[in-house]
């Protein structure tokens, strides 16, 4: 029998945990006397000529590897493959090419590490090009479905819960109400877990309704009880009351979210009289020193990824569920999107704490 060639990728956005993501696929394919191939850049590595890929070995993991944030694949978040951005304003369909990539590296399998929008591709290129795929879930947002968690997530609640932490005594010290601007895309699984964490007064998420009303009654509340500060934070996601999304405009025209902060904090400072400042967190949430509980899920996903190709299971996404690793379909991932529960136990345990979510 030939030895088995497997591939790995990351895509879509960095986050902490993937290398170790990878560290495990490889000592795990190692042991089955498998061979790892790595593709550059996610899909993009693909459409070079040669594909732009490196084997990967067991000895190229020594022990600073799992501890690094981002991926050491390198990875992409533009350019759809089946409508691809040309240099002309135009777009073409550049499937075919990727998934002729793949069976010139001859792939027994494929793992995909990636969130919805990376899955929704690959699985389309995977059913287009006979690809044998299998599916690790990775997001900061944590908004993937029929997955606990995914990897990425644990990190950047850590870090948002420490700039709260260092945004306390500063906004102590000054007689501030100190505004939190973190990611999460369309969910608020970020702001709501590291404002509980990091004590917030005010969490503001994309999935409840607020006033600012209701924002000054907190913040003067807390006032009125001797306490000279505040902490806000609020999702990216957020829209102010009249329902309109705060985006930045990056060079060639890219918009994201961002600037949600410097509308509430202005909001605030009307109403209630209060000195405010705001930090925008961005990119930090994604390039920390992954948490031991990153590690662990991603080592707990990656050694799962690989069995599921040694039994054939194809198709599928690794999942976290009742403190196990399942499989579930990658497609009913992709269909059960996970935002954030207004009735959930963690929007309960705000509000039992006396945190304002706006509403």
């Amino acid at each position: 029998m030939s030895k088995k060639k497997i591939g790995i990728l990351t895509s879509g956005g960095d986050c902490a945990g993937l290398n170790a993501v990878i560290r495990s696929v490889v000592h795990s394919a190692h042991h089955q006397g498998w061979e790892t191939i790595g593709i550059l850049n996610g899909t993009a590595g693909l459409l070079k000529d040669p594909p732009q890929v490196r084997t990967l070995h067991p000895r190229d993991f020594d022990g600073n590897v799992m501890r690094l944030g981002g991926t050491i694949l390198g990875t992409t978040n533009k350019g759809n493959p089946f409508a691809f951005p040309m240099a002309d304003g135009s777009t073409k369909d550049l499937s075919g090419k990727i998934i002729d990539g793949f069976k010139i590296l001859g792939l027994d399998g494929v793992i995909g590490i990636g969130g919805d929008g990376s899955f929704a591709i690959l699985k389309e290129l995977a059913k287009q090009g006979g690809i044998n795929l299998v599916g690790v879930p990775k997001t900061i947002d944590n908004d993937i479905g029929m997955t606990e968690a995914s990897v990425g997530f644990d990190t950047a609640v850590m870090v948002a819960t420490e700039a709260l932490d260092r945004l306390q005594p500063t906004a102590a010290s000054h007689d501030r109400v100190m505004i939190l601007e973190v990611m999460g895309r369309d969910a608020g699984h970020i702001a709501l877990n590291a404002g509980i964490a990091g004590g917030a007064d005010v969490i503001l998420i994309p999935e409840i309704p607020y006033t600012i009303e209701n924002i000054a009654r907190k913040i003067k509340s807390v006032k009125e009880s001797g306490r000279n500060f505040a902490l806000v934070v609020v999702s990216e996601a957020v829209s102010t009351p009249e329902g309109t999304k705060a985006e930045m405009e990056y060079h060639g025209g890219e918009k994201r979210y961002g600037g949600i902060g410097y509308y509430i904090g202005d909001k605030i400072a009307e109403a209630t009289d209060c000195e405010t400042r705001v930090t925008i967190l961005g990119h930090v949430q994604r390039g920390s020193q992954p948490t031991w509980n990153d590690r662990l899920l991603a080592s707990a996903f990656g050694a799962k990824a690989v069995e599921l190709i040694k039994e054939g299971k194809f198709g599928r996404m690794v999942a976290w569920s009742d403190r196990q690793v399942i499989d579930v379909s990658i497609d009913d991932a992709i269909k059960a999107y996970q935002d954030v529960n207004p009735n959930s136990t963690l929007v309960q345990t705000a509000r039992s704490l006396g945190i304002s979510l706006g509403d």
